[in-house]
């Protein structure tokens, strides 16, 4: 593809997210959180295989920097054992990126995708139940 093509499908996608993010409720932001720091590692992992250390690095930080987003906006007070477990398990991710970033170690993110999708799936069928109510 030519790079005014590439311009043009990255501008479209990004007009997508910002239409997706406005108009999307609280439930459905945290999971387009997770959708973004799953895709962030699937592309890191791509680069790991490719060699193209520092656009991993980026996509890894990238990632870290959603977890920690997530990790944020607990409430800690209110959600008790749930946001604390959460806040561990969301350090632990952040953790384990680190180093595999450190030792370019595909396991890493194979694992935190892994329990990105389980948290995810939990958030989707809260949206469910939110749709039904």
């Amino acid at each position: 593809m030519t790079d005014a093509v590439n311009r043009a499908l990255s501008a479209y996608s990004q007009i997508d997210l910002e239409t997706a993010v406005n108009s999307a409720t609280p439930v459905q932001l945290i999971i387009l959180l997770y959708d973004g720091a799953i895709s962030a590692l699937a592309a890191a992992k791509g680069q790991m295989q490719d060699m193209k250390f520092a656009e991993k690095g980026r996509l890894i930080s990238k990632a870290i920097g959603i977890v920690d987003g997530l990790r944020a906006v607990l409430d800690f007070e209110r959600g008790g054992d749930i946001s604390q477990n959460l806040g561990e398990l969301y350090e632990y991710m952040k953790r384990r990126l680190a180093v595999a970033n450190l030792k370019n170690d595909p396991a890493g993110p194979t694992e935190v995708i892994s329990l990105l999708n389980e948290l995810r799936s939990a958030w989707l069928l809260l949206e469910e139940h939110d749709r039904n109510a």
